[in-house]
């Protein structure tokens, strides 16, 4: 669709401050590359442990059973399966504006540390990561964070990254701003049956080296430098899934009107077209389909997409925007909002890092929250609370 023929009103009254809609939300029923009744490897996890932020302490039978699977069970038998979860389907869908068909729809931000090369849209938190904090983009983000924190004014950030807006940020170790997520995906197997599985690495060059069998041992020198058999028994080995997998999305159209701009009506109006039109590409646009090595994903073709429009009353009504009206309003809704690419490429200073990690806890946070992590504020706070010695409590050094 040609974006000189959309209509950037067509989704306006979603936008109005009074406006009666409460999210566009999408299920979408997935199968594996296999079949519908192949195995399929959720992700793992470490075993969880109570702690004062997650007290709620294993079931017995989780507890005795765990394999690294987040798998609740429930009393009537039935079990749901975390496939991939918010964070990782966020980190999964953001990466889609660096394709070239929507790369023209968000600044292209690039932070270069020594000889890599890294992209805004592959920083796992995102404009609140630390690549981010030790960069020279420190203080515009800095800033914008603080515009919404203080003010809930979103376009400096959004001329940025906006994508920061679309899948959510938490400046946690600075400013304490939080954006909540305008779309949240989250993918899940309903009634799953858990597998094993056992195997073997084999050495040819520990054979060589003991002049006939080598030891089989899961420990010690041998071990390590696959000289020797190392058995893995009775381990992880994928669910069978009984009913269905689920991919479920929001489009939470509240936190998108939560979105102000400092000057007028006009500029709110535009952020928020522009950052709807993010929202849209990425519920729409072709998804990574491989999760990770033995669970790759695919459409059910025999059970279609099923959206709808939700209304603070609970009413529901189906609504869905095909992929290409969805790039046309974005590419029309960023035009009009201004996007534009940056012309220099951000640097992140590894010798800052290292110093503001050799600070006190204490000073670590005072600099964090005082604002942009730079030479000169840490030699401002050098001199406010002097130390002497050697070690993380030793003042940190600065460049002349």
């Amino acid at each position: 669709m040609n974006d000189q023929k959309v209509k950037l009103d067509q989704f306006d009254e979603w936008l109005k401050d009074d406006s009666d809609v409460a999210a566009l939300v999408m299920r979408q029923w997935l199968e594996p590359v296999e079949g519908k009744d192949a195995v399929i490897f959720p992700p793992t996890y470490a075993k969880p442990k109570p702690s004062r932020d997650n007290p709620i302490p294993m079931k017995k039978e989780d507890e005795e059973n765990w394999l690294g699977y987040n798998i609740d069970r429930f009393k009537d038998g039935t079990s749901v399966c975390q496939i991939d979860s918010v964070g990782s389907q966020a980190n999964r869908m953001e990466p889609i504006f660096k394709r070239e068909e929507y790369k023209h729809l968000v600044p292209q931000v690039i932070i270069k540390a020594g000889e890599r090369q890294i992209h805004l849209l592959d920083a796992g938190h995102r404009a609140a990561d630390a690549i981010v904090r030790f960069s020279s983009l420190d203080s515009d983000l800095y800033k914008a964070f603080l515009a919404w924190q203080d003010e809930g004014n979103a376009e400096p950030l959004a001329r940025i990254a906006p994508t920061s807006i679309v899948f959510g940020s938490w400046d946690s170790r600075a400013t304490h701003a939080k954006l909540p997520r305008v779309v949240r995906s989250v993918i899940r197997a309903f009634n799953v049956e858990m597998l094993h599985r056992s195997a073997q690495y084999s050495t040819i060059a520990g054979e060589i080296l003991k002049g006939g069998d080598a030891e089989v041992t899961t420990e010690g020198t041998e071990a390590k430098l696959g000289l020797a058999h190392v058995p893995a028994p009775w381990t992880h080995g994928g669910v069978k899934v009984l009913q269905e997998i689920r991919r479920e999305v929001t489009v939470n159209l509240e936190a998108i009107r939560k979105l102000g701009a400092p000057r007028k009506r006009d500029d709110t109006l535009e952020l928020r077209r522009y950052i709807l039109g993010l929202a849209l590409v990425s519920v729409t646009a072709r998804q990574e389909t491989s999760l990770r090595e033995g669970c790759q994903l695919v459409p059910d073709p025999d059970r279609p997409c099923d959206s709808k429009l939700v209304t603070h009353d609970g009413r529901r009504r189906d609504f869905a925007v095909p992929p290409d009206q969805a790039v046309a309003y974005a590419t029309a809704s960023a035009r009009m909002f201004g996007v534009e690419q940056p012309q220099t490429t951000a640097q992140f200073d590894i010798k800052l890092a290292k110093d503001v990690r050799s600070l006190s806890e204490d000073d670590r946070k005072k600099l964090l929250r005082q604002g942009p992590v730079t030479w000169e504020a840490i030699e401002q706070l050098a001199k406010k609370s002097p130390k002497k010695g050697k070690g993380k409590d030793a003042a940190p050094e600065t460049e002349a």
